[in-house]
C-alpha cells in the first residue's frame, strides 16, 4: 500500500484534481481508487457524497490505516473518475461491486457519507462481500432537505447547457457560502490541509449530477427510504450523525434508524460531515463497531471552530 501524502494549500483561480491513487479499469471505465494501510488487513470502503471526492476522507484515513486496509474511490462523475453516465445509486453500486470483485475483497465494512450512504446500501443489496455498513450524516430520505423550487427546472433536458454554464462560472466565495451548510456553524474551512479542496471537488463534478441529486434522488428515497432498506438488509449497521447538522434533523434521523435496528451515535460538536469536522471521534466509533483495536492517540479537542 502507498502512504497518504500530506497535501498543502495552493493559490490560483482554477484548482484541479490530480490522481493520488490508481485508475482501475472496470469494463470500458476507469475508476479512480486509492488504497492505504496493510494489504492483508480488514478492508474499509469509504464512499463520498454529493459535490465531494475521495479527499473528503483525507482526515479520517490516517486515523484508521494503521490497522485497516482503506479503499477510497471517486464515484462516477466525480474527482478523477471520468464516466459520462450511470450516476444513480444503482449504477454507482454496480461500479463499486465490480471493483470489489477485481480486488477480491470480503468481510468488508462499507462507509458512506451523505449521498454515499445510498450507494453503500445499494452495494450491500448487490454483494455479500459487504458484511457491515456505516452511514454518516444522512437521513433516511430527503423530507428534511430544503430543495429550491428552481431545482424542478433541472428535469428538462433543455436546461442542461444553462446548468453546465452555472456550474462552470460559480465563483469560489459563493460556493464557500453554500458548502458551509455541510458543516456545523462556525467550522473553519481554512483548517483543511488544502483550503481549496472543497471547491476543486465541486468543479471536478459533472454538472449532470445536479439533476440526479435534486430530482431523481428525492423520488427514489421517497419510494424506498434508507431506514427501510437497513431493516430489510438486517446486516450490522452503524449510523453516525452530527448533532449540529444543518441539512437534516439529527434527532428524527437517528430515531428512524434506531427503530430499523441500527446502532446510532450522535457527535455533539459536528454538523453534516463528522468525518471532516471530528475525525478522531468518528475513527473511534468505527473501530468500536468493527471490533478492531482502539488506536492510542493524544486527545485533541475537536469543534469550537470560528469563521
Amino acid at each position: 500500500m502507498t502512504a497518504m501524502p500530506r497535501r498543502t494549500g495552493h493559490s490560483g483561480a482554477a484548482p484541479r484534481r490530480a490522481a493520488i491513487g490508481e485508475l482501475l479499469t472496470i469494463g470500458s471505465h476507469e475508476l479512480h481508487i486509492r488504497q492505504d494501510g496493510p494489504a492483508d488487513a480488514e478492508p474499509l470502503l469509504l464512499v463520498h457524497g454529493f459535490m465531494e471526492s475521495l479527499h473528503w476522507w483525507d482526515r479520517l484515513t490516517p486515523l484508521l490505516s494503521d490497522t485497516y486496509r482503506i479503499i477510497r474511490v471517486d464515484l462516477a462523475g466525480y474527482g478523477c473518475t471520468r464516466i459520462g453516465s450511470g450516476y444513480d445509486a444503482s449504477s454507482q453500486a454496480a461500479l463499486l461491486e465490480a471493483a470489489l470483485d477485481r480486488l477480491e475483497l470480503s468481510d468488508l465494512t462499507a462507509v458512506g457519507h451523505s449521498w454515499g450512504a445510498d450507494h453503500v446500501l445499494s452495494l450491500a443489496e448487490r454483494s455479500d462481500r459487504v458484511a457491515r455498513i456505516v452511514v454518516i450524516g444522512q437521513a433516511p430520505d430527503c423530507s428534511d432537505l430544503p430543495i429550491p423550487a428552481i431545482a424542478r427546472l433541472l428535469g428538462f433536458g433543455a436546461m442542461d447547457p444553462i446548468v453546465a454554464m452555472a456550474h462552470r462560472l460559480v465563483p469560489q466565495p459563493i460556493f464557500r457560502r453554500i458548502i458551509a451548510h455541510a458543516f456545523a456553524e462556525g467550522f473553519d474551512l481554512t483548517t483543511l490541509d488544502d483550503p481549496q479542496q472543497l471547491y476543486a471537488d465541486y468543479k471536478a463534478m459533472s454538472p449532470r449530477m445536479f439533476r440526479t441529486a435534486a430530482l431523481d434522488r428525492p423520488k427514489a428515497l421517497a419510494r424506498r427510504p434508507l431506514d427501510a432498506r437497513v431493516r430489510e438488509l438486517a446486516r450490522p449497521t452503524l449510523v453516525i450523525h452530527g448533532q449540529q447538522d444543518r441539512m437534516f434533523d439529527c434527532a428524527r434521523a437517528v430515531a428512524r434508524y434506531a427503530a430499523a435496528g441500527a446502532r446510532t451515535e450522535v457527535v455533539p460538536n459536528a454538523g453534516h460531515s463528522p468525518q471532516v469536522e471530528t475525525p478522531h471521534q468518528v475513527a473511534a466509533l468505527i473501530r468500536d463497531f468493527c471490533g478492531g483495536p482502539q488506536r492510542m492517540t493524544v486527545s485533541i479537542p475537536e469543534g469550537n471552530f470560528e469563521l
